[in-house]
């Protein structure tokens, strides 16, 4: 059994447990619902990356427009969503972060201050499958920036949660992000997301 294998077979096991087999995937207006009404969100996760690696960390939110990604020792990366940009630090660089707008990522769509799943060339896919829920979303004005792929269990009278998402890119490359517990109305400061704060903390401009 590899690496992988053995770090998600336990949360598979986890999730098949929440809800019986065939049950109907959540219906897109209460997956918009409990998106809107989290504001702010706190959660491990485990991220793996398009070439196969494995990255631990603890990943915050707070809608709309900004996402923080801090990553565990060994590794010094972080990556801040804010102010409408994705910056990328990595203290093997010289330079400053790499930076691109936020709107030509597929995070955008579960940034937004409103996420609207019943837009027209929206939701390319939404199934069940097993005990979850999932959907596949992109920008309808451009869908050559990719899309992203959200998977949630709960409904049937159980509460909604988001459990993971696979981000596919411009380029085809694939990252996929698998949360933790994710606590909601958690308290989190505009300061964690401001790209140019962490910048100068850095010794950037």
């Amino acid at each position: 059994m590899n690496t992988l294998t053995r770090l998600l077979a336990p949360a598979a096991l986890v999730v098949a447990s929440l809800l019986p087999a065939g049950a109907a995937p959540i219906p897109l207006d209460a997956i918009s619902g409990y998106m809107n009404g989290m504001r702010t969100a706190e959660s491990k996760f485990t991220q793996v990356n398009a070439d196969g690696t494995i990255s631990t960390g603890t990943l915050y939110i707070k809608r709309p427009g900004r996402m923080r990604f801090e990553y565990d020792p060994p590794e010094q990366a972080l990556v801040i969503a804010g102010g409408g940009a994705v910056a990328i630090f990595d203290p093997k660089s010289n330079g400053g972060p790499e930076t691109y707008g936020l709107d030509r990522t597929p995070l955008k769509l579960i940034l937004d201050d409103n996420m609207d799943l019943g837009r027209a060339n929206m939701v390319t896919d939404h199934r069940e499958e097993g005990p979850s829920t999932v959907l596949r979303a992109q920008d309808p004005e451009h869908p050559e920036y990719g899309h992203i792929e959200l998977v949630y269990t709960g409904g049937a009278g159980a509460p909604v949660e988001l459990r993971q998402w696979v981000v596919t890119d411009e380029a085809g490359s694939q990252t996929t992000v698998i949360l933790g517990d994710l606590r909601t109305d958690v308290s989190l400061g505009d300061s964690m997301f401001s790209i140019r704060r962490e910048s100068q903390r850095r010794g950037g401009d």
